[in-house]
């Protein structure tokens, strides 16, 4: 991290060392002023009276009491321009991609959040290209979302389709504790997709010191709202993995000796989770703020601090699960909701989107019921036998991650698989509707099935 010397406070007493920390006496310091500490990044994170406490990102390993401590007299900046397009940067801000350094304002990280009195309520839709968000867990403009995933799940590729796919100005990754094959991943894929003129990347790696997660949040939302706020851009933020990130706070609590909370998670988690999730804002103006995060789990363990306090904050989550009848990871129907779908659907979108998701759940449910007969030794009815191969093909056509299509071809999609296998009165979507979508040439549809089948095969 480059610093200079110039007008700074020095200082060279040290009278407490800990594992993270270090504290000092020292005047006129600001919380979160970034410091120098024999040669380490620090921050302030306690001030009491002239009794100053900074967390130490590299660690204190080797630190003396007679070390010096420069003041550098800001918080953590970053440098704001359209310079920042098609670039990666480290958690403070400085570019790691062997390019130019940016020339910008200063603009200090971590600051509040829109004032909810000012911001506009969220009207417009935000596709990712994903049909089993965009169809049934539609996302809307200002919209805060997790994906919630298993460790071993591909949440960064889920992450990396959306950002090449997303109906978005300005799309910011913001990657902690990424390993270098994640990193070269991303930078890779966004290279070669030609996308690099939209894309900004704050990357924190496996072999960078984990407390330096912290920043990276902040990085993102601050370049974020330059974009959405000063140049009225609508800008998506994608933030992999908060679960690490919130690993990180727990890290530099238990060494300062805080007692921990729930699943030995510091007692500000909630705040500071919604420090960030609250910059997710629809702006007066026309700029807007999306946040889609990813949260790894526990085992699956929903009930942890992490995913807890995320479910409380956002809007809604975006369970990823293996199908094992496709072989594929689908966005699972059940366990996702988006809260302000019904904002957009139908009225941004066509008219028959709010049914044909309804129906297409509904009817995917019947089929899980299907399964659980068939698991139990039951009988199965001739409309059991025709929702169980339904739910195939829609896992496959609308559910499963890989599938890239408009948010119109989804739902022509729904319908075709709706008359493949049901009558019009069996899906439940109202006469006006059917009567002006149920049609088709089934047999061609057929064919297409067949062709497809034996080039797989192939």
């Amino acid at each position: 991290m480059k610093h200079t010397r110039a007008f700074q406070k020095i200082y060279t007493r040290l009278s407490e060392i800990t594992k993270a920390t270090c504290t000092l006496t020292a005047h006129n310091v600001g919380y979160e002023e970034m410091a120098i500490v024999d040669g380490r990044p620090a921050q302030v994170v306690k001030i009491n009276g002239s009794k100053i406490t900074l967390q130490i990102f590299p660690g204190t390993e080797g630190i003396a009491t007679n070390s010096e401590v420069i003041f550098l007299g800001k918080p953590p900046v970053l440098k704001v321009s359209e310079d920042l397009t098609g670039r990666f940067f480290n958690a403070y801000g400085e570019p790691i991609d062997n390019g130019p350094e940016i020339e910008g304002e200063e603009v200090a990280i971590g600051g509040p959040s829109l004032n909810p009195v000012r911001r506009k309520q969220p009207s417009e839709l935000i596709a990712t290209g994903i049909a089993g968000i965009d169809l049934n867990n539609t996302i809307v403009t200002g919209q805060k979302i997790p994906f919630f995933a298993d460790p071993n799940q591909p949440y960064n590729e889920v992450m990396a389709e959306v950002a090449l796919r997303a109906d978005a100005n300005k799309i910011i990754l913001g990657g902690m504790g990424l390993s270098n094959d994640d990193y070269l991943f991303f930078k890779n894929k966004f290279t070669h997709a030609g996308a690099l003129d939209k894309i900004i990347s704050f990357i924190n790696r496996t072999d960078n010191p984990p407390v330096e997660r912290l920043l990276v949040p902040d990085m993102a939302c601050t370049a974020a709202e330059y974009f959405a706020y000063h140049k009225h851009e609508k800008v998506l933020v994608l933030l992999t993995d908060m679960t690490l990130y919130a690993d990180a706070l727990a890290i530099v609590s238990n060494k300062m000796d805080q007692i921990p909370s729930k699943d030995s998670m510091p007692g500000s988690l909630y705040s500071d989770l919604a420090k960030i999730y609250e910059k997710a804002a629809q702006f007066p103006d026309g700029g807007s703020i999306t946040i889609i995060a990813v949260t790894t789990l526990n085992e699956g363990d929903i009930t942890h601090a992490i995913p807890d306090n995320t479910g409380y904050i956002t809007e809604g989550q975006l369970f990823l699960r293996r199908d094992t009848d496709i072989g594929k990871v689908i966005i699972d129907p059940f366990r996702s909701l988006s809260r302000l779908k019904q904002i957009v659907q139908g009225k941004k979108t066509r008219e028959d989107h709010p049914q044909v998701m309804n129906a297409g759940v509904r009817l995917y449910a019947d089929a899980m019921n299907a399964r659980t007969k068939r698991e139990n030794g039951f009988d199965l009815s001739e409309y059991d036998e025709r929702c169980l191969k339904y739910a195939l093909d829609y896992s496959r056509k609308l559910l499963a991650i890989d599938v890239n299509i408009g948010t119109d071809e989804m739902l022509d999609t729904a319908w075709g698989l709706f008359r493949k296998y049901f009558k019009a009165h069996e899906v439940g979507i109202k006469e006006s509707l059917i009567k002006k979508y149920w049609s088709g040439d089934l047999q061609k549809e057929e064919e297409l099935d067949f062709i497809e089948s034996e080039a797989d095969f192939e």
